[in-house]
């Protein structure tokens, strides 16, 4: 049985952790708001952009010099899997959620004969999947010096992956992140972002032309050549708003679970403290008035 000094001290431990879960709590909360807000503003541009593909590659259809980024190579061997996580923990299983969906992924492709890479997009990513995978990702994407996600930080990523496909490093790209739904949903996603999935857009609706027939200045296959690349950038910065809010979401209800378990193991000790003191003190009490008598 452990004795006072043991109890007083883990007592004292248990409420400086709780003090430090409530602090990362509250840090948490003052975070989210923001990167909620920034998820949220980028949904109807990333939206509206895959409905606009989806009535531009309409057209090329059974078109032979249709895109590849549009079109594909032609054949599906070699998959990219691009697996965006958080570069910290302490955020529940917001990583761990994204990295299981990664590894399933990749264990169905190469159960079916397929070749997988993988190009992790933050630390924890890759701590998860190097234990299994170790030997199929490529690279890791340093994001800790990063305060706030912005486009630049997306668009380096979408050029790297678009200079590999280029080279014909991969024929099919698969982004992983998780959607925002609130503080206590996180949805872990996958995007196929090359060739592009059109039909994916958002409520799987095209864009309404109201029966309008509109004629497109430039030709049709030349913006799709300029919105595609970029169409691989704006998914890739709404897959990293949407990890932001996710992340502080996660660790929110993280961090609240974690200061509620504190108070209760508090209660707990202070309990077996003061019992343990009350029986001392009864036992010592015995004692006197046993010798008492014996005088």
């Amino acid at each position: 049985m452990a004795s006072l000094k043991d109890l007083r001290n883990r007592i004292a431990s248990v409420k400086a952790t709780q003090k430090i879960t409530k602090a990362m709590q509250m840090v948490a909360a003052a975070k989210l708001r923001k990167a909620q807000e920034a998820a949220e503003a980028a949904r109807p541009y990333s939206e509206r952009m895959a409905s606009v593909l989806s009535n531009l590659a309409a057209g090329q259809e059974g078109n032979d010099s249709a895109s590849p980024l549009l079109a594909g190579t032609g054949k599906e061997d070699v998959h990219l899997l691009l697996v965006a996580t958080a570069e910290r923990g302490l955020c529940g299983g917001f990583n761990s959620n994204i990295a299981r969906l990664a590894r399933d992924h990749a264990q169905e492709l190469i159960e079916n004969g397929k070749t997988v890479k993988i190009l992790c997009v933050g630390k924890k990513g890759n701590d998860a999947l190097k234990r299994t995978y170790a030997s199929l990702i490529m690279d890791v994407v340093d994001l800790r010096h990063v305060k706030q996600v912005g486009f630049a930080d997306a668009n380096g990523i979408g050029t790297r992956v678009l200079k590999m496909f280029e080279d014909g490093e991969f024929d099919v790209c698969t982004l992983f992140f998780s959607k925002f739904e609130n503080v206590i949903t996180q949805v872990p996603t996958a995007l196929q972002l090359i060739p592009a999935n059109v039909e994916a857009a958002e409520d799987g609706e095209a864009l309404d032309l109201n029966g309008a027939v509109y004629d497109y200045e430039p030709e049709e296959s030349e913006i799709l050549e300029t919105l595609l690349p970029r169409n691989v950038s704006v998914q890739i910065f709404r897959g990293l708003l949407e990890n932001a809010a996710s992340e502080q979401g996660a660790r929110m209800s993280a961090m609240d679970n974690a200061t509620r378990n504190a108070g209760d193991m508090i209660d707990k000790l202070t309990m077996s403290y003061n019992r343990q003191r009350q029986a001392q003190i009864t036992k010592e009490l015995i004692e006197i008035i046993s010798g008492a008598e014996a005088l």
